[in-house]
């Protein structure tokens, strides 16, 4: 009897690949671990200095060299081995939470001022920057040389899921960790996390270079990057609405002005409120995993973002905990399902050589982003209070969302069934 195939896709086909299963581990430690690092630290400076402002100060250190180098760092990704070069950022970043691990300790730094401490808080963040405008490109070009191109659709949704959750969950566990075990203690959580990853990579081989211009200028190289983004306008409207969402939409980093000032609970509601996310998040990830998001991905997208807009709205309104909680888990609901459909976008669109300076690029207009709205926000808090801000973070990204979709047909009609049906003929 001849055997029947299914067409139902594979929610599971990505995972059956077991480096990429490990892949998954490293990359979720390692988001796991900055997400929470920044708001431990975001918590600190707070405490140390009661003014709104200093939390934009820590996006502002990390965006300036995250932004100047990325470029930079996208064309050294395309020439290197991958594995390598991201064993490098993997011990950068250990390093500096081990510096911050001993910035927060009561014994070395007890006769220190709180200017000094500030300001060596401010130096090791700025040196994570440089890091992280290395680590964005390495991972997504890793990724393509771990599974064939027939799964990328399948394994950018399951890599983008689990870099969501724990982009929510590490910062969920600082709230509750600040509570449970003090500042100190939870920066060792993290130094252990990035140890964990370091663990993980070493389970991946070392994978050959795809770039046939391997000598080119940085010159060439560069502008051969950036063409490429500006020009396909479906790589470039993605990138340009989740920027304007995570810089304008973004009330993240004033939740420790909201749980101390505002609703008034502690750094127990404080790991509440950034938990609520996580669950959104997780729910993205189970849903997107079994119903695919390409088939009309451009207005899912944009319907998507509207909703992260109205939450957050919502949440700079509500004087209410549970509502905020509420809030922020549609919030992450939401992102989440931004963040699969961009990074799938990224993945189908981007030729093989020349996804570390593509990579970079989406580092700078998105993951650069999160650091340059803690800026915004922390620096519009200041100006027009915490409430305000949030109010009006939101209404932007309304404002975006309405604008794209009534000027950019192109964007608004994007499916993705065509290119990811081209993936899965490739053997």
């Amino acid at each position: 009897m001849e055997e029947i195939k299914s067409n139902k896709p594979d929610p599971y086909q990505a995972l059956r690949y077991k480096e990429f299963n490990v892949f998954l581990l490293l990359r979720f430690a390692m988001v796991f671990a900055w997400s929470m690092q920044f708001i431990v630290i975001e918590w600190e400076v707070y405490s140390l200095t009661k003014n709104p402002l200093s939390l934009g100060i820590i996006g502002l250190m990390e965006i300036i060299p995250a932004v100047s180098m990325s470029l930079f760092a996208g064309h050294i990704v395309d020439q290197r081995e991958k594995k390598g070069l991201l064993v490098k950022c993997i011990l950068g970043f250990s390093v500096i939470s081990f510096g911050l691990f001993l910035l927060t300790w009561p014994k070395v730094v007890g006769g220190w001022s709180t200017h000094v401490i500030l300001y060596s808080i401010y130096a090791l963040v700025f040196f994570g920057g440089i890091v992280r405008s290395f680590m964005g490109p390495t991972i997504f070009s890793l990724l393509s040389l771990i599974i064939p191109k027939k799964v990328y659709p399948n394994a950018a949704t399951w890599s983008s899921s689990v870099w969501q959750i724990g982009a929510v969950m590490g910062p969920a566990l600082a709230g509750f960790s600040i509570n449970w075990i003090g500042v100190h203690w939870s920066m060792c959580l993290v130094f252990g996390f990035s140890i964990l990853s370091l663990i993980a990579l070493s389970q991946i081989d070392q994978k050959p270079i795809v770039n046939p211009k391997m000598g080119e200028s940085i010159k060439d190289s560069l502008m051969e990057g950036l063409t490429f983004v500006f020009r396909n306008k479906i790589v470039l409207g993605a990138l340009s609405l989740d920027m304007i969402a995570v810089l304008f939409g973004g009330a993240v980093a004033l939740l420790p002005v909201f749980a101390q000032d505002i609703l008034k609970v502690g750094s127990e509601g404080f790991g509440i409120l950034r938990a609520a996310p996580a669950v959104g998040a997780f729910i993205t990830m189970l849903i997107s995993a079994y119903v695919p998001l390409y088939e009309n991905a451009g207005k899912k997208l944009l319907i998507a973002i509207f909703v992260f807009g109205l939450s957050i709205i919502l949440f700079g309104l509500s004087t209410y905990f549970w509502l905020s909680v509420f809030a922020l888990f549609l919030s992450g609901l939401a992102d989440g399902i931004s963040v699969v459909i961009r990074q799938t976008i990224l993945q189908l669109k981007t030729p093989d050589h020349m996804r570390g300076r593509v990579g970079a690029v989406n580092s700078i207009f998105v993951g650069s982003s999160n650091e340059l709205g803690a800026f915004e926000s922390g620096a519009t808090a200041k100006l027009m209070g915490a409430v305000t801000s949030v109010v009006f973070g939101g209404s932007v990204t309304l404002l975006t969302v309405i604008f794209t979709a009534l000027k950019s047909p192109t964007f608004r009609n994007l499916d993705l069934k065509k290119d990811m049906d081209e993936h899965h003929k490739l053997e």
